[in-house]
This record gives structure tokens, C-alpha cells and sequence, in this order.
């Protein structure tokens, strides 16, 4: 054995998302890329905003001395400053730099908590379906992922999580708007949740925490808003990233936010330093860092993005498809018209079009769209989107 066993579990079992990317690398070479119609992968077609781009060439063409050495492996002060700044108005509690740890992205934020705050075997409750990452990213740090399975309007079904809940349960993980279903949890439903947590942290006599992943955020339809968690549960923990609000995944850039009310949070804050430093990080870019310091509220336009999902969502309501409109992110996560989803995927490839089957998310029985694409795209894949079901609806 050239690897170890983890590894090859995780590979055996690996992302389907990634999958079925590369199954449309393989057809588009085969046929041709603009004849195909690749939904797989859930990376934002819009370009940053333009004062991205005039941000980024001002702070690049600075030759202060510095710019590219070290820093505290929590970031740069001016840096948290701006976004506790920026979150004591979003959250309505006041946030200061020292509750900021500067990230490569939300998983690395995500990998900085897990690290602090897990001892081997404890629990992280998740709803399902959730982000494929998380069960390798809490086995990273020698955890257990449960999941509790939500409503059918994909909203969080508070019972279901409590009967995870356990004397070994260290955290509950969130992620609103949700990837993969676009459903954002409401303010009733996280008070809540926020109520459980207190309950079971008291009857275990242990800190139970909050952790809130945030990339989408901004990304939002209809006029809808993310409730912010700090002002709701005093044990949270926010984990975020620029990647999808300014189209930038590739530049690895986020931050974790502590609630500055939580229990232990002198613990926690030079915990989160040692783990951003000893996981490989160090600290997150620091050109990216001062970029973003100037960029706090700028997003991608998200009207652009509902477009598309009505676009979506009318068209495949037409040809018979069962769906709930995504509320946020840029996923639609339909039902399939037969049981195995997998199944159902892969007629949908037979017209050269690559969504993701829902099973991977642990929500079977559906599949995901990632309509983060050009208009071309969804365009040119609907005709093959209604042959598919039209397969099933004259059975």
C-alpha cells in the first residue's frame, strides 16, 4: 500500500461533484465543450466587480515595505478591523478585531474551528443534505459527522437534531443559504435551535457550539435575509469566505468570526491562532487581505443570478420537474422522477448534460443543478433537461 488507509477510504468514496466534473471533461473532449452542459461544480461564472479589480491594482502596485512578509497568524489588524466593523452593523453586536482570525477561505475556517475545538471521537451534528466536505473536514480532526435529516421544504427539523444530540456532541454545523438545496434557515427556526443548544450544553455540562458556514451570504433572492447567529446563541461561531459574494474562490480568502459572549472565548481565540499556524496555513494571503480590508458590503450583482434560477426553475416546473425555489446560493436541488437518483444522473448525461446525484449530499432521490453558468449553457441544456423526464412521465 503506497497511501494510507484513510486516504484510500476517502478516495473510494470521494466527492461526486468532482466526478462528475471530471466526466465532463471527458465528454467534452469527446464532443466538443459547447456541446455539452456542465452543471457539476459550483464555481461563480461571474467575473468580481469592477472595484475588485481597481482595488486589487492599487494594493498591488504598493511598495510599502512589508507587503509580502509575515504577519500575526490571525491577520492584519486593519483587516479585522474593517470586517468586525463591517459585522457588528450585519450582526447587531458589537464585534471587535480580536474576535476576527483571517483564513484560506471557509474551509480553511471551517478546519481552524474543527481543529480547536474537537477532542477525538466527539460529535458534529449537521442537517442533511449538507456540503460533501464536511465529513472529511470533521474526520480530519479526529471527530464523528451525524447527520439529522431536515424537512421537506428542506428547513431544519429541530426534533431531528436533538435525537443526535449526545454526552459526546461538541458542535452543531449550519450552512445558510444551504449548498445544496439554496433553502435559508429562518430566524424562528435558528432561536430554536439556539434554545436546544442551551438546554443540552446545561444538561451535559458542556459547551455545545454553533457553527454557522457562511459563504453565501450575500447571495440571496427575492429580497430574502440571513438571520446573523452571533445575536442568537452566545456559544456561535461564523466561517466564511469572499469566494462566492466577489467570484474570487480561487484566491483562498475568508475569515472566522467568535461571538464575543461565548464561554470560553479567551480559549478560544489564541486556540484558532495556533491551529491557523500548526494546519500548514500560517495565515491567510496578504495581498488578499488588504484588498478585501477596502471591499467590506461589495458583492456580485445576486440579481444575476436569480435570472437564472427562474430561468431554471419555470422551465423545469414546465416539463414536470419537482422542485422548491432556492431561496439563495446558486443550487437547485430537484427530485428525481425515480427513486436512484445516480440512476437518473446518468440518463441526463446521455444528453450531454452533468448535474450531481443528490445521494452525494445524503439527500437521495434528488440531484443538483449548480446554475452558476452562462445563459448559453442553460439555454442549450433545456431541450435535453425535458427529453429526460419525458422518458418517465409516458411510462
Amino acid at each position: 500500500m503506497s497511501i494510507s488507509r484513510n486516504i484510500e477510504e476517502i478516495l473510494s468514496r470521494s466527492s461526486w461533484i468532482r466526478r462528475m466534473f471530471e466526466e465532463g471533461s471527458r465528454l467534452k473532449a469527446e464532443y466538443g465543450a459547447e456541446n455539452v452542459f456542465d452543471f457539476s461544480l459550483g464555481n461563480p461564472n461571474l467575473e468580481p466587480p469592477g472595484e475588485f479589480s481597481r482595488v486589487l491594482k492599487e494594493t498591488a502596485a504598493s511598495s510599502q515595505p512589508g507587503n509580502h512578509a509575515y504577519m500575526p497568524n490571525t491577520g492584519y489588524l486593519e483587516t479585522r478591523g474593517a470586517i468586525a466593523d463591517f459585522l457588528t452593523d450585519e450582526q447587531g453586536l458589537f464585534i471587535t478585531s480580536e474576535d476576527i482570525v483571517m483564513t484560506c477561505g471557509a474551509a480553511g475556517a471551517l478546519n481552524v474551528v474543527l481543529k480547536t475545538i474537537l477532542n477525538p471521537q466527539e460529535e458534529v451534528i449537521t442537517p442533511a443534505p449538507y456540503f460533501v466536505e464536511y465529513a472529511f473536514y470533521v474526520a480530519n480532526h479526529g471527530g464523528i459527522l451525524k447527520t439529522a435529516p431536515t424537512r421537506s421544504d428542506f428547513d431544519i427539523d429541530i426534533a431531528a437534531i436533538e435525537k443526535q444530540i449526545s454526552g459526546n456532541t461538541r458542535a452543531v454545523l449550519i450552512n445558510s443559504p444551504n449548498n445544496p438545496t439554496g433553502r435559508i434557515y429562518t430566524l424562528k427556526v435558528l432561536t430554536d435551535l439556539a434554545d436546544l443548544l442551551t438546554k443540552h450544553s446545561e444538561k451535559h455540562q458542556k459547551t455545545i457550539y454553533l457553527i454557522s458556514d457562511e459563504p453565501y451570504r450575500k447571495i440571496t433572492f427575492d429580497n430574502a435575509r440571513v438571520p446573523g447567529i452571533l445575536g442568537i446563541y452566545p456559544n456561535s461561531i461564523i466561517v466564511t469566505s469572499y469566494s462566492k459574494d466577489l467570484s474570487v474562490p480561487g484566491e483562498r480568502i475568508g475569515f472566522l468570526a467568535a461571538n464575543p459572549y461565548a464561554d470560553h472565548r479567551d480559549d478560544l481565540l489564541p486556540g484558532f491562532a495556533l491551529a491557523n499556524r500548526i494546519l500548514g496555513y500560517v495565515n491567510a494571503p496578504a495581498l488578499m487581505q488588504r484588498v478585501i480590508s477596502k471591499l467590506q458590503g461589495v458583492s456580485v450583482d445576486p440579481g444575476i443570478y436569480q435570472k437564472k434560477r427562474d430561468l431554471l426553475c419555470d422551465a423545469l416546473s414546465d416539463y414536470g420537474y419537482s422542485l422548491k425555489r432556492p431561496e439563495g446560493a446558486f443550487y437547485l436541488f430537484p427530485k428525481t422522477p425515480i427513486p436512484d437518483d445516480v440512476a437518473f444522473v446518468k440518463f441526463l448525461q446521455e444528453e450531454h448534460i452533468l448535474t450531481v446525484p443528490g445521494s452525494g449530499f445524503q439527500g437521495p432521490g434528488h440531484f443538483r443543478i449548480a446554475f452558476c453558468v452562462d445563459d448559453k449553457t442553460i439555454m442549450g441544456a433545456l431541450p435535453g433537461f425535458k427529453r429526460t423526464m419525458e422518458k418517465f412521465v409516458t411510462l
